[in-house]
C-alpha cells in the first residue's frame, strides 16, 4: 500500500496527514507555533521553530500510524499565502517569518492607489496590492530594516520554504508566488518591469526558479531524513498556496462552483479560464491546474474572530464542556440555535486581524443593550463572520455569468451543522460541505498522487479521493430577515470608514 504525505502550514499551526490511494485519512498530528506581535500590526513567527514544527509532526503521524516511510509514495506542502519567509546569503533565516495576518506596511497599498503604481502593476499582475503580500512587505523592509534587504539569499513564501528545507532546492510554485505581486499574470513568468514599479528590482536575483504544483520540486535530503523521519530521497511534489489545496480538497475543479473557506481568512474563490481584468476582484493567480485563474476575494475577517472571541471571553465555559466531555463549540451551536433568525443580535465586524473595508478598520459590537447575553454575542460573530463573506461573494458574482450551483464550504465554519445553515440562509445559496478534518492537506495529498502518477490527472485524483457532504438548502424567510441586517451591516461600515485612521494614531501613539 502506497500512502500521500500532506503538510499545512497556517498562521500558527503546523498539520501533516497521511492519505491512502482513495483519499481515506490514516493519521493526522499538529503542533502550534508561536505567534510574536513585537508591535502592534507586526505578526511574525520564528522560521527555525518553523521547520523543527515540521518535522515533529511528520514524526508523530508517522508513529502514530505506523506507516513505513518507504510506503510514503510522495509528499506535498501548502501554506497559507501572502506574508514573507526570507533565506539569507549566510544560510540561515534572514529575520523572522511575516504571517498573512500582518498589517505593517499597510501605508504603501495606499500610496500606490494615489500615485498609480497599482494601476501600471494590476496591467501585469492582474491583482490590487495588499498589505501583506510580499511586495509591500519587501519595500517595508527597504525602508526600514536595509540590512536584512542587503542578506537576502532567496524570497520565499510560506510553504516555498518548508519545501526548501525538505529538498534542498529552492523553488517558486506559481499558485503562491503569482498571488504575491511577483508574476506576470499573463506570461507566467517573473517581469522587471513589475518589480519596477515597487522599487524592487534589486531583489530580482533573489527569486527562485518557478516551478508547478505538480512538478517534482526536489527531494527528501538525507539531512531533513533524519530530523523527520521520510525516506531519503522521497518526491517533493511543488505543493501550493493553502487556499487551492482547500479547492481542490471540496473538489473545485471547475467553474460551476464556488469554494468558501471559513478559517483564519476569508476566502472565496472560484475558477475561470481568464483572469477578471476589470479591478473589480482583488486578486487573480494561477490554479493548480494551468488551464485555470483563480478569482478570489479575501480578508483575514473569518472565523479566527470565533476563535478569540472562545479564548478570551469564554474561557470557564470551555473548561466546563470539557468536563462534561463535550466541546465549547457544541454549546455556542445551541445558544445559536436558540435564538430565531428575526431576533437582532449586536452587530459584529470581524476586524480584529484585519478588514476588507479600510486598512485600520477594527473589530466592533454595535447595538449591546442591557438585554443581550453571551449568546447573543456568539450569533452575533457567526452573523457578522458570514456578512463578511458574503460582501466578498457579492464581488465575485458579479463577474459571473451564471451563479453557482452551490457553494463548497470548508474550514472551522463547516463543522457546525447550525453555522453551515447560517451561510446558506446569509447566502441564499445551497452551501455543501465535506466530511474531511483537514482539507489543506488533503489537497496536498491529492497533489502529490497526481505528480508521482498514482492518477494520469489532478482531476482523475480528485475524483477518486474527495468525498461530498450534504447539500444545505437555505431557508429563505431566514433570508430575507438576515438580508435586511447584512445591509445595516454595510451601512454602518461606511459610517466609521472616516475614524479608523484616527483610531489606529490612537492606538499607536496612545
Amino acid at each position: 500500500m502506497k500512502y500521500f504525505l500532506g503538510l499545512d502550514n497556517g498562521g500558527t499551526t503546523t498539520k501533516a496527514a497521511l492519505y491512502d490511494i482513495r483519499g481515506n485519512e490514516i493519521g493526522v498530528a499538529s503542533r502550534d507555533t508561536r505567534m510574536l506581535t513585537p508591535k502592534p500590526g507586526f505578526i511574525e513567527r520564528d522560521m527555525e521553530e518553523m521547520w523543527e514544527a515540521n518535522c515533529g509532526v511528520i514524526r508523530d503521524v508517522l508513529e502514530k500510524t505506523g506507516i513505513d516511510p518507504a510506503d510514503v509514495a510522495g509528499v506535498a506542502v501548502c501554506g497559507h499565502g501572502k506574508g514573507l519567509y526570507l533565506w539569507g546569503k549566510d544560510g540561515k533565516p534572514a529575520r523572522n517569518g511575516i504571517i498573512s495576518t500582518d498589517n505593517r506596511a499597510y501605508a504603501y497599498p495606499l500610496k500606490w492607489r494615489e500615485d498609480g503604481t497599482e494601476a501600471r502593476a494590476f496591467e501585469m499582475s492582474c491583482q490590487h496590492v495588499m498589505a501583506c503580500q510580499p511586495v509591500a512587505l519587501l519595500a517595508w523592509l527597504r525602508d526600514n530594516e536595509p540590512e536584512v534587504m542587503d542578506n537576502i539569499r532567496w524570497v520565499f513564501e510560506c510553504k516555498d520554504y518548508v519545501r526548501f528545507r525538505l529538498t534542498g532546492e529552492a523553488r517558486a510554485e506559481l499558485t503562491d508566488y503569482s498571488g504575491a505581486h511577483l508574476v506576470n499574470l499573463h506570461t507566467r513568468d517573473y517581469d522587471d518591469e513589475l518589480l519596477d514599479c515597487f522599487g524592487l528590482k534589486g531583489i530580482r536575483d533573489a527569486l527562485p526558479p518557478l516551478c508547478g504544483a505538480l512538478d517534482i520540486a526536489g527531494y527528501v535530503t538525507g539531512e531533513a531524513a533524519a530530523k523527520c523521519g521520510l525516506r531519503a530521497g522521497t518526491p517533493v511534489a511543488g505543493g501550493m498556496f493553502d487556499i487551492d489545496a482547500c479547492a481542490i480538497a471540496v473538489n473545485v475543479v471547475d467553474p460551476r462552483n464556488v469554494c468558501m473557506i471559513a478559517g483564519t481568512w476569508s476566502i472565496n474563490e472560484y475558477l475561470r479560464r481568464a483572469p477578471v481584468t476589470d479591478g473589480r476582484v482583488r486578486m487573480n493567480s494561477l490554479f493548480a491546474l494551468p488551464e485555470y485563474y483563480l478569482i478570489e476575494e479575501s480578508s483575514p475577517t473569518s472565523a479566527g474572530n470565533n476563535e478569540w472571541f472562545v479564548r478570551t471571553l469564554l474561557p470557564e465555559v470551555r473548561a466546563g464542556a470539557k468536563r462534561n466531555g463535550r466541546s465549547v463549540y457544541d454549546e455556542m451551536n445551541a445558544w445559536v440555535a436558540s435564538l430565531p433568525p428575526e431576533e437582532f443580535v449586536p452587530v459584529f465586524h470581524p476586524f480584529l486581524m484585519g478588514s476588507n473595508v479600510h486598512p485600520n478598520a477594527m473589530g466592533s459590537f454595535i447595538g449591546l443593550n442591557v438585554g443581550h447575553t453571551r449568546a447573543h454575542l456568539v450569533k452575533g460573530v457567526y452573523e457578522g463572520i458570514v456578512y463578511c463573506h458574503k460582501a466578498h461573494l457579492d464581488r465575485l458574482l458579479a463577474t459571473r455569468d451564471v451563479p453557482p450551483e452551490c457553494i463548497r464550504l470548508a474550514g472551522g465554519a463547516a463543522r457546525s451543522l447550525v453555522w453551515t445553515q447560517m451561510f446558506a440562509d446569509i447566502l441564499g445559496l445551497p452551501v455543501e460541505t465535506v466530511p474531511v478534518n483537514e482539507t489543506g492537506a488533503l489537497g496536498c495529498a491529492i497533489a502529490a498522487a497526481a505528480a508521482v502518477g498514482a492518477y494520469p490527472s489532478l482531476s482523475d485524483a480528485c475524483a477518486a479521493m474527495c468525498s461530498a457532504g450534504a447539500r444545505v438548502m437555505p431557508d429563505m424567510k431566514a433570508h430575507a430577515a438576515y438580508q435586511k441586517r447584512y445591509q445595516l451591516y454595510q451601512r454602518i461600515n461606511e459610517s466609521l470608514d472616516g475614524i479608523w485612521d484616527e483610531v489606529r494614531d490612537c492606538v499607536e501613539k496612545g
